[in-house]
């Protein structure tokens, strides 16, 4: 059932466990993540970046997909679909084309401006029902464009957005988009736990969820984190699983370049991720 993300990362925060976003590129990965949070029992959130959504032909045409998968797979546990690091346009866009949450990422913008820009945002959310999340201190690596060098947030930054009424807030703790490199320094647990000490029992999310350590990430659901993104490690699985299907020549053989055969592999190994994702972040059977 599509749902507003509120109510789940609000249970997950109090029950110590996370709801995992997974991005989704098309129908295929679309079907593989509800199947596999069906199967698990897990409450799941669909994440749709401006360029996938552009690229599926735009945010109705996402918007529209997922209902019809919900009703068609008949999907009863807890589905959102979020719009990941979005422009103010592309929100309201969103909202428009019936999605269930947003994520407004104003955070390169002065903090004035953020302010600004988010309140009139959680406005119109509260008056759709839709939930919204907000970003401080820029995620590092890139995703669509946004790059970031992994800063960590001002935790009075952090009150001064949450204060607003935002349903969830992703805060920088070092965190980064795509592969982690080898230099990198981990979680600042620091910042976070000073977040957390400003914003109360706003539920914290975790962007670039992909090769963070399992002690790491089990560690910040215990300092308040309730939603963790995961996008980069379902590509690899995916592009991996796919390279070994040509590799093999199974494309070659029978009707091995049937797009539903060619994808297949793929496609379970996405499954997969999702699978051990729900199992670390603890959301399966909590739907």
């Amino acid at each position: 059932m599509l749902v507003n993300a509120k109510d789940m990362l609000q249970k997950a925060r109090e029950g110590k466990y996370a709801v995992g976003q997974f991005n989704i590129n098309n129908l295929e990965w679309t079907k593989a993540i509800l199947q596999t949070a069906e199967e698990q029992k897990s409450p799941v959130i669909l994440g749709v970046s401006e360029g996938a959504g552009k690229y599926m032909t735009g945010f109705k045409t996402v918007a529209d997909m997922v209902k019809a998968m919900i009703e068609e797979l008949n999907i009863t546990v807890p589905v959102a679909i979020h719009l990941d690091h979005g422009t103010y346009d592309g929100c309201m866009k969103c909202i428009k084309a019936g999605f269930s949450s947003i994520m407004f990422d104003g955070s390169h913008y002065p903090i004035d401006e953020n302010v600004e820009k988010t309140k009139e945002l959680v406005q119109i959310c509260a008056e759709k029902g839709l939930s919204l999340e907000a970003e401080v201190g820029s995620i590092g690596g890139e995703e669509d464009g946004v790059v970031g060098m992994g800063e960590c947030a001002d935790p009075d930054e952090c009150k001064a957005i949450a204060d607003l009424g935002v349903d969830m807030l992703a805060a920088g703790i070092g965190n980064i988009h795509g592969k982690y490199p080898e230099n990198w320094p981990g979680l600042s647990f620091e910042t976070l736990a000073a977040v957390k000490e400003k914003v109360g029992d706003m539920p914290l999310v975790l962007h670039g969820g992909t090769g963070i350590p399992e002690d790491m990430i089990k560690k910040a659901i215990s300092l308040g984190v309730a939603k963790i993104n995961v996008n980069t490690e379902c590509q690899l699985a995916f592009a991996d699983a796919t390279r070994k299907y040509i590799e093999a020549g199974k494309d070659l053989a029978g009707k091995g370049f049937d797009p539903r055969k060619l994808l297949a592999p793929g496609t379970e190994a996405i499954k997969e991720t999702v699978k051990t994702k729900m199992e670390l972040f603890g959301s399966v059977g909590k739907a």
